[in-house]
């Protein structure tokens, strides 16, 4: 072997290593889970909204505290015409100057604290606390529908793989047969046409297979998509450890899974916290007609290049403190407050419409994955049972064909229902699991097929 030869079967070798190596990573249901729980961009932006209500949340409790503020003013006075002494009042006090330019300096201290608002500020910091629970609930409640999601995709995926070996055991089949014709058609045994047929079967078979994959790559570009998997790294799932005797693994009742539903799914807990929040808003809107009292204090100095006095002794002449307090009662303000409560009603009215919508849409979906898991269970039993008489009436006629017994229609006829029942029993197998999954689901336990 010569040194390029080598390198070639080198490079080779570790290619076909590195394949191996890339095709042996299989994903688990639970690990597609937790990685999109992890890296699901929606997911992440509902987070970034949790972590804005607690900002607000703090605000909102900064706002029950008193305000300080330091404000200076700093400012240059310009008399081009002025021929005589001209009186300048700075803070109280009046400052006599021939100068054309003076400059001016104000200095403040203000405090602001509203001790009574008809309890607005304490009841915004409940209707906060909420929102973030709300914000919260919505963040579970998007996450509950990812697993969801990404439990059906997983499921189809291993339908169609399943499907797959299906149509590449009837391609071999149908392969073998073609084979077998052209042997028959040269000792005069069937027509051309017949050969053609079978030749026409193997070209089917093949067909179904790519479709099979075409299914199989869809699916699984959408789950890569819903678990934010951008690159090129290899991607294949490594299956379930359900057996096919729990397809028949008894349901619970309709309303146990609802009763159960109701005090764990995070949209009826969100739709019920937005009851409780109209009720708060109402009383904020409310607490519009009563009177406010604030309590304000301040302190003030200034300075004046006028003056004849040195700049600190202008401060210290110039000091000043002031405390007041404020009264504001409401008398007439344009409706705005009967307004502000009637919206208020109006939205608690509309939150417990949503809560009853909810609980319905809840309701309706749990039935429809009952009624889901029950008709795939009985219809897999008959499924079982025709693939059974299906398998043995199709090795039958494939025996009776190859003696010449059997004509081409009735062995590709046979050949049909034996895939359709094959097809039948997948397809009721794989959704009961994936119903039966649901239903656990929506009472609380983790999808684990």
């Amino acid at each position: 072997m010569n040194y390029k030869n080598y390198i070639f079967c080198a490079v080779f070798l570790l290619q076909g290593l590195t394949v191996a190596g890339q095709d042996s990573v299989r994903w688990s249901l639970q690990e597609c889970i937790d990685y999109a729980l992890a890296h699901n961009i929606q997911l992440r932006q509902n987070r970034l909204a949790e972590e804005e209500g607690a900002a607000d949340l703090s605000q909102k409790k900064g706002e029950l505290f008193p305000s300080l503020s330091f404000s200076t003013t700093q400012s240059i006075d310009y008399r081009p015409l002025q021929k005589s002494a001209s009186n300048i009042v700075t803070n109280g006090i009046a400052n006599s100057s021939t100068n054309k330019f003076t400059e001016n300096g104000n200095y403040g201290l203000n405090a602001s604290w509203t001790i009574w608002d008809g309890g607005v500020t304490h009841k915004n910091v409940k209707a906060q606390k909420i929102e973030n629970q709300i914000s919260a609930l919505t963040t579970q409640t998007t996450a509950n529908s990812i697993q969801e999601q990404i439990a059906q995709l997983y499921v189809q995926i291993l339908y169609s793989k399943d499907a797959l070996n299906v149509n590449r055991a009837m391609a071999e089949t149908a392969e073998k047969q073609f084979s077998r014709g052209q042997e028959m058609y040269e000792q005069g045994q069937i027509s051309k046409a017949d050969l053609a047929q079978l030749e026409a079967q193997s070209a089917s078979t093949k067909y179904d297979c790519v479709a099979t994959q075409t299914q199989i790559a869809s699916y699984t570009r959408q789950l890569k998509e819903l678990l934010e998997i951008t690159d090129d790294r290899q991607f294949d799932i490594s299956g379930i450890t359900s057996q096919d005797e729990d397809v028949m693994s008894p349901l619970p009742s309709v309303n146990d899974v609802y009763m159960q539903a109701l005090n764990t799914r995070p949209e009826i807990r969100s739709s019920q916290l937005s009851i409780d929040a109209a009720d708060l808003n109402i009383k904020i809107a409310k607490a519009g007609y009563y009177p406010s009292v604030s309590l304000t204090a301040g302190i003030g100095d200034s300075h004046y290049s006028g003056s004849r006095e040195s700049i600190g002794e202008q401060m210290r002449q110039n000091l000043s403190a002031s405390a007041g307090v404020t009264l504001s009662v409401p008398i007439f303000d344009n409706r705005r407050n009967k307004t502000n409560v009637k919206k208020a009603q109006l939205s608690k009215m509309e939150s417990e419409l949503q809560l009853q919508d909810q609980q319905k849409q809840l309701y309706s979906t749990i039935e429809e994955y009952w009624l889901n898991a029950y008709s795939n269970q009985q219809q897999y039993v008959s499924a079982t049972a025709r693939v059974k008489s299906a398998q043995t009436s199709y090795e039958l006629l494939d025996e009776q064909f190859r003696n010449g017994l059997k004509n081409i229609v009735e062995l590709m006829n046979g050949r049909d229902e034996l895939m359709s029942a094959q097809q039948d029993k997948l397809q009721c197998k794989y959704t009961a699991l994936l119903n039966m999954q649901l239903l656990s689901f929506y009472q609380g336990e983790n999808i684990n097929l």
